[in-house]
């Protein structure tokens, strides 16, 4: 038997294929685009997500025909917080709104106004990132199209649609539309009604190791599957990577530096603390829960910044970088390109290089980047210590992992160990895998779903995290002094 993972990203959909041992036979990737017709917007075509999971499983075929032809379950993984909206006849009504769209900054608050006790049933205060005040800004400012909503889908959840013709979503990725009731594990009629929807477009909910659907006989056909192939419930990204990394019980964590990045802690109970913007989520296993804080800005802002010195070869910057002795440590970088989450809620916050001299090279602003990156991770600290949640030791994961250079620099920010494990970048995908093997075998979490190896341990330097901590402070007071002039 194998079995397939499949994550829809922001910026790539990634697919891989993995046997009964877990080893990775074949994966692939396949870029995306994002749209953004207006300040604020962020918006996908659904129908790429589709054309981009089609041809990722046929470079999957071509690579491992017969293991591939010999799949039994798929597992599906993607970005969360996604509104893809369906007519009754099955047809998108517009472009996804994507998780790190700030539009409807205006319909938080009035979301808010309408279910006061929204942070502690949906484990964290409206956000313009989430789906509900997605739809109350597309119930007043496109009516037509919201009168005509028959399904609201989470992006993997359309990708199950187009797989197996069922409208199913599951508790780790339902957690992040501000919909679920989190301590119960089901929706939540109040938000839902507060929204102005009917329960009835909301997608029917199972658990992530739970089988969803299988796939349809003509897409098997198309796919080159055999009919009956089990589609798991899945999970949201963060979610997905803590299943990858093997973060499933009371007090594992990691971070995620993907497009975004995550901080991510796991919790056997439920313990909301929405005041500082920790969001406070179902896991994709039953009877678990998780504390994360969410940054907008992850390894995009160095992808971004990469393009802006016209270095196309980011591992080859990156060690220019290392080898090149700072000229300038008081270059400051705020990393809000696409403004942030956790734990500052402001869509409007952008990207600032302050402190920039005459002496300042390439590798000076890349450096302050990176730094940039790992200082708003000690801002999600901060946040997670106000909740009670203060870790030593965390995985790493996302594509950001693979720069030894970045995660010494985030073990002496943070304080904290970071770990490596073997097929940490991999990320969401083998985690969507690994729950295909749940739905498919009944197994149990505990014996799939382990520590992958460790192939390295980075331990803070005790001088080096006392010397950033005034750099620190001088990043926030920076935001702090920005904030008015971001709103206006």
């Amino acid at each position: 038997m194998t079995f397939i993972g499949i994550d829809i990203g922001t910026s790539a959909v990634k697919a891989l294929l993995v046997d009964e041992n877990q080893t990775v036979l074949a994966e692939a990737e396949v870029p995306l685009a994002i749209s953004r017709p207006h300040p604020l917007w962020s918006e996908q075509d659904p129908e790429d997500w589709w054309r981009a999971t089609e041809q990722a499983l046929a470079a999957l075929r071509a690579t491992a025909p017969a293991p591939y032809a010999a799949a039994v379950a798929i597992g599906l993984s993607g970005q969360m917080h996604g509104a893809v909206l369906m007519d009754a006849a099955d047809r998108v009504l517009r472009p996804a709104i994507l998780w790190n769209d700030g539009r409807s900054h205006a319909e938080c608050a009035e979301l808010e106004h309408r279910v006061p006790d929204l942070g502690r049933i949906a484990g964290v205060p409206a956000m313009p990132g989430f789906t509900a005040p997605k739809l109350v800004w597309v119930a007043r400012h496109e009516p037509q199209i919201f009168a005509s909503v028959a399904h609201v889908l989470l992006p993997k959840d359309y990708i199950r649609f187009r797989l197996t013709g069922e409208y199913v979503s599951e508790m780790s990725d339902a957690a992040g539309t501000l919909w679920l009731d989190e301590a119960a594990r089901e929706w939540s009629a109040e938000i839902v009604g507060a929204t102005g929807l009917d329960p009835a477009v909301m997608p029917r909910l199972v658990e992530g190791s739970d089988a969803a659907g299988v796939l349809t006989a003509s897409v098997a056909a198309t796919l080159g599957l055999k009919p009956g192939v089990i589609v798991a419930g899945g999970a949201g990204d963060a979610a997905a990577g803590g299943i990858g990394i093997g973060a499933i019980d009371e007090g594992d964590a990691f971070i995620s530096l993907g497009t975004s990045g995550q901080y991510f802690v796991v919790n056997e109970t439920y313990r909301p603390h929405p005041g500082a913007y920790v969001h406070t989520f179902a896991h994709a296993l039953p009877g678990r829960w998780f504390q994360m804080a969410a940054m907008l800005n992850g390894a995009s802002a160095l992808a971004w910044a990469a393009s802006m010195v016209g270095e196309k070869d980011i591992g080859a910057l990156l060690d220019r970088v290392a080898a090149t002795p700072s000229k300038n440590d008081g270059l400051i970088f705020l990393p809000y390109l696409a403004g942030e989450r956790t734990p500052l809620n402001d869509p409007h916050a952008r990207g600032v290089f302050f402190g920039l001299d005459p002496a300042t090279g390439t590798t000076d602003v890349i450096r302050a980047v990176l730094e940039g990156v790992a200082f708003s991770f000690a801002d999600a600290q901060a946040a997670l210590a106000a909740a009670g949640t203060r870790p030593t030791r965390m995985g790493a994961i996302g594509g950001g992992a693979r720069s030894a250079l970045w995660m010494k620099m985030f073990a002496d920010v943070l304080g904290v160990q970071i770990v490596l494990h073997e097929g940490g970048a991999k990320g969401p995908a083998f985690g969507a895998a690994r729950l295909a093997i749940l739905a498919a075998t009944g197994g149990q979490p505990g014996r799939i779903c382990t520590a992958p190896q460790i192939n390295a341990t980075i331990d803070p330097d005790p001088a080096e995290t006392e010397r950033y901590k005034p750099k620190i402070e001088r990043f926030r007071r920076l935001y702090r002094a920005l904030k008015d002039e971001f709103a206006r």
